[in-house]
């Protein structure tokens, strides 16, 4: 009697701490419940390589200059660079320079010419690297944009491939271009310019640029053609050296973005501008000049300002990819599905109903067709349902479409047990053992069944979640929390409602 008592306060407890885990707050809903975009983006690690490799030949060329080794011309092509020397005895130095101090480079040597490109494992390491980066920086935008719960992974064969689910948001086509903007800040000294073309700085320089310069152009204002300015490619100050960014105002009160470097970046900022007064020094952000101001002393502050033509809008989302740090390389949209509230809101409402005459059909089925036990089956269910929607949000488990349906089925499965166990104490009944026997061999020999049933669901519903994605995820956290439950309803809490009727000493069972 003391241990069914101990067993009954036990059961008492659990219903009301999943009673008060369920209704204490909103379960959280999935993007195809609550609406919003559901993305899959590709990573361009074509780029990222041809980055290193760009940023690779730069230091280089800075070497063998050291090293009073001429360097001729130097080509990007693609992932590899064409490093042409001015003699053979320049080549001899520039691959033992090469070998020495890049040893992830594969450098083949054509007379006086370095095909310079990654080795396969480099190559391998600088893409996961940009894959890893551009999910992290992801994340970091979408955090900052204030979307609660999202859900952003790596995927595909090769890695490359980011998705990304973010319910609630309403305005997708901003969250889109929020994450596809590079935001790759540079401060480059500025050569020649501005220009009306490419062409007349390319002939200020008798047809050949000097080494290490490039021309980039300015972003277009109110219809106005952009201009041309030849500045170097290594940058001065880079997006690396950003301590934060915020929205402000330039001097006629348009919005801007004024930016705060790092302790490294200000000692830069304040050794390139008192080294370069009276030039041009370029603000880039992803490979266009924004503005191109003259240096007229020494800038020992660590601020400075991004001004154009920009609304309220664009500056404050420039701000925001600006603190969240630049993308690797460049973003491409493979696949786009935004989901709306009203059609989400449908989901829910027809999932409700469903799960409603589901319910009903289960609980008149149990009543009519095992008459008095059947309410044992009931209760059993009713707590089974609230330990699962208590234990989902006890986890923070997001509830989905699939999750729905997972709890519909959840239905049906959680009197599987009960309607093993009631056969077996009805064949016991059948064969003259009193009430107390038949329920104790009903239970003992229905035991082994319902472990087997559930524990093989269970192992598929944890491959569905260790392989699945989003839905299928909410489908199988749903699907495993229930068996877990339904497990002990069906063999804790049953058993503890017929011990109870037990005590009574009936002589019969309505079963």
């Amino acid at each position: 009697m003391q241990q069914l008592r101990f067993k009954l306060i036990l059961i008492l407890a659990i219903a009301g701490l999943f009673t008060f885990l369920a209704f204490s707050k909103d379960i959280q809903l999935g993007l195809d419940l609550r609406g919003g975009i559901h993305l899959v983006m590709r990573v361009d690690v074509e780029e990222a390589v041809g980055g290193e490799i760009q940023d690779g030949t730069e230091s280089f060329q800075r070497l063998l200059e050291d090293e009073g080794v001429e360097v001729a011309t130097i080509a990007l092509e693609g992932t590899a660079a064409i490093v042409s020397l001015a003699s053979d005895e320049d080549a001899d130095q520039a691959v033992d320079i090469a070998r020495e101090y890049f040893s992830s480079w594969d450098v083949r040597r054509s007379g006086t010419d370095l095909q310079i490109s990654l080795t396969t494992q480099a190559r391998a390491d600088v893409e996961d690297g940009a894959v890893r980066q551009a999910l992290q920086t992801i994340r970091n935008r979408v955090d900052e944009y204030g979307v609660s719960e999202p859900i952003i992974q790596r995927q595909g064969l090769r890695g490359d491939r980011i998705l990304v689910q973010l319910p609630g948001v309403a305005n997708p086509e901003r969250v889109k271009t929020l994450l596809r903007t590079t935001a790759m800040l540079e401060l480059k000294l500025v050569q020649a310019g501005p220009a009306a073309s490419r062409q007349s700085l390319i002939d200020q320089f008798n047809g050949t640029l000097p080494p290490g310069t490039e021309i980039l152009e300015s972003e277009p204002e109110n219809g106005v053609a952009p201009s041309y300015y030849l500045v170097t490619a290594a940058p001065a100050i880079s997006g690396r050296d950003l301590k934060t960014a915020r929205l402000s105002q330039d001097e006629m009160q348009l919005p801007a973005v004024s930016f705060t470097l790092n302790t490294d970046g200000s000692r830069k900022f304040s050794r390139v501008t008192g080294e370069n007064v009276g030039r041009q020094l370029a603000i880039v952000l992803d490979d266009k000049v924004q503005s191109a101001p003259v240096i007229e002393g020494r800038i020992s502050t660590p601020s400075a300002q991004i001004t154009g033509s920009f609304t309220a809008r664009e500056a404050e989302d420039l701000a925001l990819v600006l603190r969240a740090g630049a993308l690797p390389a460049t973003i491409h949209y493979l696949e786009e599905r935004s989901v709306g509230p009203s059609l989400g809101q449908e989901s829910i409402d027809r999932g409700r109903a469903a799960a409603m005459i589901g319910l009903a059909i289960v609980v008149a089925f149990m009543l009519v067709y095992y008459k008095g036990a059947g309410v044992n089956a009931v209760v059993a269910l009713a707590l089974n349902l609230i330990i699962v929607l208590g234990a989902m949000n006890a986890l923070g488990a997001t509830l989905t479409l699939p999750g729905i349906a997972g709890l519909i089925l959840l239905i049906g499965m959680a009197v599987d047990a009960n309607v093993l166990i009631f056969e077996r104490v009805r064949e016991e009944l059948a064969v003259g053992k009193t009430v107390r026997s038949a329920v104790d061999a009903g239970f003992a020999k229905a035991l082994s069944a319902i472990v087997d049933a559930n524990i093989t669901t269970l192992v598929a519903a944890v491959f569905l979640f260790q392989f699945g994605t989003g839905p299928v995820k909410g489908f199988a956290v749903t699907l495993s929390i229930g068996i877990l439950a339904s497990m002990f309803t069906a063999i804790f809490v049953s058993r503890v409602m017929f011990d109870l009727w037990i005590l009574r000493r009936p002589r019969t069972l309505s079963i």
